[in-house]
């Protein structure tokens, strides 16, 4: 089948990303740093989430407050993990964001290690300066992040659907959040060669099975606390040689 054999392509692809940062121990630290300090933000923000998780469960089902005692405290739990998973959700493409813009030369500099010494460089490449792509990636982050809380809110209604809710939902909103964390992780390749968000949307689009493998194992590892340290500079490595080939036609 061409979608599988497409989606364990782009788990390669991933796993590629990894192998050209543990070979290159700088590229990995200078990944790490910014992640660092957009994972100690982001885990306040949980933190204190976390904390008041109850009140705003609470404050979102207000129509529960007559239920019997059991149903009423299952229906506000559902309410409150939905709340933490979105928060998770639109935290991840928060923190893709938010850490692109704080270490943008640092990943432009990961970015055209990997192309120019791997892949073969980028004839005539833009040349972008760490304002224009702080800029940019600001104005692409909240696209994203708009398109993540718009999604989000359907399929968390969805999440309280018996079954359905607890099976098909939570692998597709896994499925939505790592299309964008995709979005966000090519943005580099195509920024150099001038084209803007909506040809790398197109592009991804096409071969949309090897882009899930990519970013869904990405999406997954980045859930685990404090791997996003590591994960972040792979996958931007990774998704580097993603966009070199889609550009390319060189995935067949």
């Amino acid at each position: 089948m061409r979608a599988l054999r497409d989606f364990s392509t782009g788990v390669g692809l991933l796993g590629q990303g990894f192998g050209l940062v543990f070979r290159s121990p700088k590229l990995l630290l200078i990944g790490a740093v910014p992640a660092l300090l957009t994972t100690v933000l982001l885990i306040g923000g949980l933190v204190g989430l976390a904390v008041w998780v109850d009140d705003i469960a609470a404050w979102l089902t207000p129509f529960a407050d007559d239920w019997n005692a059991t149903v009423r405290a299952v229906t506000r739990f559902a309410a409150g993990f939905g709340v933490i998973g979105a928060f998770v959700a639109v935290g991840l493409l928060l923190f893709t964001a938010i850490t692109l813009i704080i270490g943008g030369p640092f990943y432009e500099h990961i970015a055209e290690t990997v192309e120019d010494r791997h892949l073969g460089g980028v004839p005539e490449a833009e040349q972008v300066t760490w304002l224009r792509s702080a800029a940019m990636g600001a104005r692409d982050g909240l696209l994203l992040v708009g398109l993540a809380v718009l999604c989000a809110i359907p399929l968390f209604i969805a999440g309280f659907i018996p079954v359905l809710g607890q099976t098909v939902v939570p692998v597709l909103a896994v499925c939505v959040n790592a299309t964008l964390l995709s979005i966000e992780l090519t943005a580099i390749p195509f920024t150099r060669r001038g084209l803007d968000l909506k040809v790398r949307r197109q592009v991804l689009r096409r071969r949309r099975a090897v882009t899930l493998g990519f970013a869904v194992p990405a999406y997954l590892l980045c859930l685990v606390p404090l791997a996003a340290l590591v994960v972040l500079p792979a996958a931007m490595a990774g998704g580097t040689v993603l966009a070199h080939r889609l550009l390319h036609d060189q995935l067949r």
